[in-house]
Order: C-alpha cells, then sequence, then structure tokens
C-alpha cells in the first residue's frame, strides 16, 4: 500500500520559479506603493518626462477617463517597435513584459537616456502587471511617412498583438500613448488623489521649462496646463507665496553646474540646478529632485546642498568677523530657515527602497556641495549687504540654539555621575544632535575615535561580550561594569515598562550600536537589545535606540565609460551581488574589479569607518522599533530567546525557522 505524502514535504516541487510578471503580481508592496494606482501611472508618466529630459518632447498630456483610465501621451521620439536584437520578439512588448528592460541602463555607452530616473527600477511592467487592461498606440517617424503601431494587453498578457500601419508621407507626428486601466484588486483604494496627481505633474513642467504639461479631467471637464520659462526659480516664488506671509529676507539665489568632459571625479553631464531663499518667518518649502524623480525623503543630493551653503555662509561670516564671541555655527543654523527647489542630474542613482523616496549614492554629497558652495560664496561677496543680512538670520538661529541647550544643562546638572574614563565624550550637550556608539572592542573604538565628528559623536568602547541581562535583577545590574558604564554614560537610570522613568538627565538623542557585520557583531547586537529592552525600555519607546550598518565587504573598481575609479561598499551578499550585477552591465569584464571582506570594524580606517556608517549624510542607520509586536509578545519571544530555562522551546523554534536564515559560518 502506497504511503501517503505529507502535506509539508519538502522536495523538489516545493520549489517554485516566478516566471515573467508573476513576481509583481504575488508581491505588488515590493515594487510600487499600493495605497493607490497613482505610481503605477507616475512609472509611464516619468517615461514622457525621460523622453523631455532628453530634449526629445516638448508636450504630455495626462488624461483621466470617465471610465477610470489614464492616458499619458508625449509627443516624443515613441517607443521603438522592431523586432528586438536578442529576444526577436517587439522591443514594445519587452518594455512592458519584463523586468528590467527598457532603455536606461546602457549608461555611458551610447544608450538612449544618459539621465534617468525611472520610479521602480523596473520599468514599465509593473504598470503592466497591475492593470486590467493597457493599450499603447506608437507613432514612429519612418522614411515612408509615419508608423502607426498599436498593442493590448489584459492582466499584463497580450491579447493583441502588435499591429503596423503606414500614415501618409507628410505626416510628422511622433510620440507615444499608453492607456492604463488599474486593477483594484492590488490597491487598497482605486481613486487617485487628485492633489498628488496635480503637485507631480506640476513638479515635471517646473523641472522642464518650456516644455508643456496638461491633465485633462473627462468626468469633470476641467483642464489644466502647467508650463514654466523660468523653472525652478517661478516654482519656489510661487509655492512661498501660497506657504507663507513672510517676505524672503534676500533675493532668491538660484544657480546651476554640471561636470564637463574634463571633470575630475564626476561624469559629463553629472550636476544640479538650485534655488533658495531665506525667511524670517512663515512655513518652509522644500523640494528635490534626483533625474526628475521626487524624493520627498530627501537624501544624499540634499545633504550636499546643505553642506554647501553651510561652508559658503561661515566663511563669509569669518571674512567680515560677524561672530560674536562664544557662538559656533552649525549646518542646522544656516539650514533652519532656508527654502529650496533642488534639481540633480546622477548618472547611476542609487536610492534607498524600490519606490525611491531618498537618494543613497554617497557621491552626491560631494557633487552638490562642491558646486554650490563656490557659487554662494561669489554671491555673496558681491552683495555684501544682503550676505549680512544672512548673516544676522543664521547667528540669531545659533544663539537660539545655544540657549536651549543651556537650559536643558541646568535642569540635569545637579548630581551628575562621574562619566566613564573610556567614554571620548563630544562636545554638543544639544541632545537634537549629540549621539553614543556603542563599538565593540578598543581598535574599532580608536578608529571610530578619530573618524567621528567629536562634535557630536561620542565614543564608549566595549570589551568582550556585554553580560545576557535578561534574567538580572535592576540592583545587580551595576555590578558588571560595561552595563554600568553604559547607563552612566547615556545619563538614565534603569526601569521597567511600568515605571515613569525620568529621561530629563539623557545626554545622548541617538545611542548607536557598533558592532561587527558577522555572527559575533549580531551576537552583540543581541545582548545589547536585550539589555535596553529589559532595563530601558522608554529608551526603545521614544527612538533613541539605533543599529549601525557596517559594511561586509568592498569593491575596487576600475574607472569605465564616464565613471571614475570607484570604491564600492556592501551591507551583505545580496548587495555584494547586485553591485557585481551592475558593474557587469557597465562593461566591465569578470575579475575587472577586487572584493575585499571587512573581517571586523578594526579592519577599517578612519576615513573608511566615517563614510560607510557614521557620517550622517551617507550612513545607513536602522532606527529599533518593535514593529508590529506588542510588548507582551515583545517580553514573550526575548524570554524564549535569551532566558537560562527556555533551551527546549528554542531548539523548537529553531528547529521550525532555522531555514529562514542564512549562516555566515
Amino acid at each position: 500500500m502506497a504511503t501517503k505524502k505529507p502535506v509539508s514535504d519538502y522536495s523538489e516541487s516545493s520549489i517554485r520559479v516566478l516566471k515573467g510578471l508573476e513576481p509583481v503580481k504575488q508581491r505588488p508592496g515590493m515594487y510600487t506603493r499600493t495605497e493607490n494606482p497613482l505610481h503605477i501611472i507616475q512609472e509611464v508618466i516619468d517615461n514622457a518626462a525621460d523622453e523631455a529630459l532628453g530634449g526629445n518632447c516638448n508636450t504630455i498630456i495626462v488624461t483621466q477617463n470617465a471610465d477610470g483610465s489614464v492616458t499619458v501621451e508625449d509627443d516624443g521620439r515613441g517607443i521603438p517597435v522592431g523586432l528586438h536584437p536578442e529576444e526577436g520578439v517587439p522591443t514594445v512588448e519587452i518594455v512592458f513584459t519584463r523586468l528590467h528592460a527598457g532603455g536606461k541602463f546602457d549608461k555611458g555607452k551610447g544608450g538612449a537616456y544618459a539621465f534617468s530616473g525611472g520610479l521602480h527600477g523596473v520599468g514599465v511592467s509593473v504598470t503592466n502587471a497591475l492593470s486590467k487592461r493597457l493599450e499603447i498606440t506608437v507613432w514612429r517617424k519612418e522614411p515612408n511617412g509615419t508608423g502607426l503601431h498599436h498593442l493590448v494587453f489584459e492582466h499584463g498578457d497580450v491579447v493583441e498583438p502588435l499591429s503596423s500601419v503606414v500614415a501618409p508621407r507628410d505626416a510628422k507626428k511622433s510620440g507615444t500613448r499608453v492607456t492604463v486601466w488599474p486593477d483594484a484588486k492590488y490597491f487598497d483604494s482605486a481613486a487617485i488623489s487628485q492633489t498628488e496627481l496635480q503637485r507631480l505633474l506640476r513638479s515635471k513642467a517646473v523641472l522642464l521649462p518650456g516644455v508643456s504639461v496638461t491633465l485633462n479631467n473627462a468626468k469633470s471637464g476641467e483642464s489644466q496646463t502647467w508650463q514654466y520659462k523660468d523653472g525652478l526659480r517661478g516654482y519656489l516664488t510661487e509655492a512661498l507665496a501660497q506657504a507663507s506671509d513672510g517676505e524672503t529676507l534676500i533675493p532668491l539665489f538660484e544657480g546651476e553646474q554640471f561636470a564637463g568632459p574634463d571633470a575630475e571625479g564626476f561624469a559629463e553631464g553629472e550636476g544640479a540646478s538650485w534655488v533658495v531663499a531665506w525667511t524670517e518667518q512663515g512655513a518652509i518649502v522644500r523640494e528635490s529632485y534626483v533625474n526628475l524623480i521626487p524624493t520627498p525623503n530627501g537624501g544624499t543630493h540634499e545633504s550636499g546642498l546643505r553642506d554647501g551653503l553651510y561652508g559658503a555662509v561661515k566663511n563669509f561670516v569669518e571674512m567680515h568677523s560677524l561672530l560674536p564671541k562664544g557662538v559656533k555655527l552649525l549646518p542646522e543654523d544656516v539650514f533652519a530657515r532656508a527654502s529650496f527647489v533642488l534639481s540633480a542630474k546622477v548618472l547611476d542613482p542609487q536610492f534607498q527602497g524600490q519606490i525611491k523616496e531618498r537618494l543613497n549614492s554617497r557621491d552626491a554629497v560631494r557633487l552638490v556641495s562642491s558646486f554650490s558652495k563656490p557659487a554662494l560664496e561669489l554671491w555673496l561677496n558681491h552683495h555684501v549687504d544682503y550676505g549680512k543680512k544672512l548673516a544676522e538670520l543664521v547667528i540669531k538661529q545659533a544663539q537660539s540654539r545655544l540657549r536651549s541647550a543651556q537650559k536643558v544643562e541646568k535642569k540635569k546638572s545637579s548630581g551628575v555621575a562621574v562619566l566613564p574614563g573610556k567614554l571620548t565624550d563630544c562636545e554638543s550637550t544639544d541632545t537634537e544632535r549629540t549621539e553614543l556608539f556603542l563599538v565593540e572592542g578598543d581598535s574599532a573604538g580608536g578608529s571610530a575615535k578619530m573618524g567621528r565628528d567629536k562634535e557630536f559623536q561620542a565614543i564608549l568602547p566595549l570589551r568582550g561580550k556585554v553580560l545576557n541581562s535578561w534574567e538580572t535583577d535592576k540592583d545587580r545590574l551595576f555590578a558588571n561594569n560595561e552595563i554600568h558604564d553604559i547607563s552612566v554614560a547615556i545619563g538614565v537610570d534603569p526601569h521597567t515598562p511600568n515605571d515613569t522613568p525620568d529621561l530629563s538627565g539623557l545626554r545622548y538623542g541617538k545611542i548607536c550600536i557598533l558592532s561587527d557585520a558577522d555572527v559575533d557583531g549580531s551576537h552583540i547586537q543581541v545582548l545589547l537589545l536585550t539589555l535596553f529592552f529589559r532595563h530601558f525600555p522608554a529608551l526603545i519607546a521614544k527612538g533613541h535606540i539605533c543599529i549601525a550598518r557596517p559594511p561586509l565587504y568592498r569593491v575596487d573598481a576600475p574607472a569605465r565609460g564616464k565613471k571614475p575609479i570607484q570604491k564600492l561598499y556592501a551591507l551583505d551578499d545580496g548587495e555584494l551581488v547586485a553591485i557585481e550585477d551592475k558593474l557587469r552591465k557597465d562593461g566591465l569584464k569578470e575579475g575587472a574589479w577586487s572584493i575585499s571582506r571587512f573581517k571586523g570594524l578594526g579592519e577599517m580606517n578612519a576615513e573608511q569607518l566615517w563614510e560607510t556608517t557614521m557620517n550622517p549624510d551617507t550612513r545607513r542607520l536602522l532606527p529599533v522599533a518593535l514593529g508590529g509586536f506588542g510588548l507582551h509578545e515583545a517580553a514573550a519571544r526575548f524570554n524564549m530567546l535569551m532566558g537560562k530555562g527556555e533551551a527546549a522551546a528554542r531548539r523548537a523554534w529553531i528547529e521550525e525557522h532555522g531555514n529562514e536564515a542564512e549562516a555566515d559560518i
């Protein structure tokens, strides 16, 4: 008699390979926002905008149709329709059905787009995957007239193959029209936010001076057109007028600069356009873009603008001896009352997450800073009266910040314990800025001390592994030297979730766990997280605990095309594979790059540790929170993992979930 196959049998047939657009349909949230269909429509709009960015399109028209579909039409070159040389199917079909297919990957080698954004990094195929129906009409200029081509998809599959006819010889039309019927089952709401759509289209018009962008609503009969001949300046002036009654302190500071063919360290065409206004009161307006893609969470290009403005104003203030005694200017003093619109062009942008809300490219800090600082310095020295007005504003901000910090210091000055001798403290006492790094090992502590910004970053090196404090009584905690030093350094006493602890003595706004990117480092992280969860829960609840993420690998890539020699860092094996794939796409042969693995933080020099892990502009800091767990559920999980009498429960849990982990052995 045949035995019945267990339901949980794990065999070759258990492995499912998702093909074509299936991964998007299975996990749409990995590829786009799913609150409403705006983001899949934005992908189509971005394709039209990329044509305009390349100077091949003058008009973009978006129409909200009565049946709920949306049409995007441009007068660009039209998506290529001939057979793809490698795939043997119409190119337009590949663009809409294959992830990671498009004209934006062949950069620096005569590709269709030198600078482009794209919303998801996987092309307009995401739009097709999440739509009930999608129709494409392409007009392409051909020797004997204009080719008119039509293609229709339903649920991502071709239902009407590409058909082509030739229009009369005198027809000169070219462009692309895409109509999308989003599939409501993939979204929380089928309704597209009218306000967000209008803001998106207006920003495209702002960033593409001279290009006409129109929104038509078939239901209401309303139509709006945006066209800005003066680009960023007109946009910021209008936005400030709507957001605030405060007049600008000085005339708008605007400029743009892009790298030439001989620029050292940057690709030709990389750079930025910006316009900045300082106001004494009222709302602040800040918008930034990378290759026309909105970056609402900012990123390294905004950090570069902040550094450039700060450097220029600081030099001006020092040159004219305007700074009162005892006052030190900081970047946030200059940036506090600054409104800006920033549009950066980056050849190979790296974003945080698939929907690209924050730029992570480290080179963008230097790119924008090195272009904006000299321009503002020159402007201030040509307009000294306005420069002094600006200096007066930023000095007021600095004095206000100092007064605020002094008030806090008075409250916590009594009864301060003697700080541990191995703590290397920072100069600032403003908990809005200060950071304490709990660093694994003395050698890493040495690199961190040399690499840190001593103004606001403190270092506390830890020797060996911290005590597992899950079952340690609060009264016995200080018998352990490491825990004693941590508690005294942060200025908060141990407490329980039911206590109302006094956090007025907290000395650092961020307490960052900095350990090696290996198994031992992860163990130290867990021991410290156990300490904070068990004995300092208010610090986790209020978002003061973070985990620093040092890289595991460094990849040294030789110069290629427009790209100079690069040092690229990967947090883990997955990022290493992604970097290698990118290098292959850039035309580098296998083995042209070298890979080194950091065995520990001690192997990094101070400059590397600063650039990858400690610099607020370029690091990737992970805030610690309970996530979807409730307090009791989190406590139960910690007890199972860290309790001395929980070996059997731990073993059962590991047997159930062990296959989900990648062991670094």
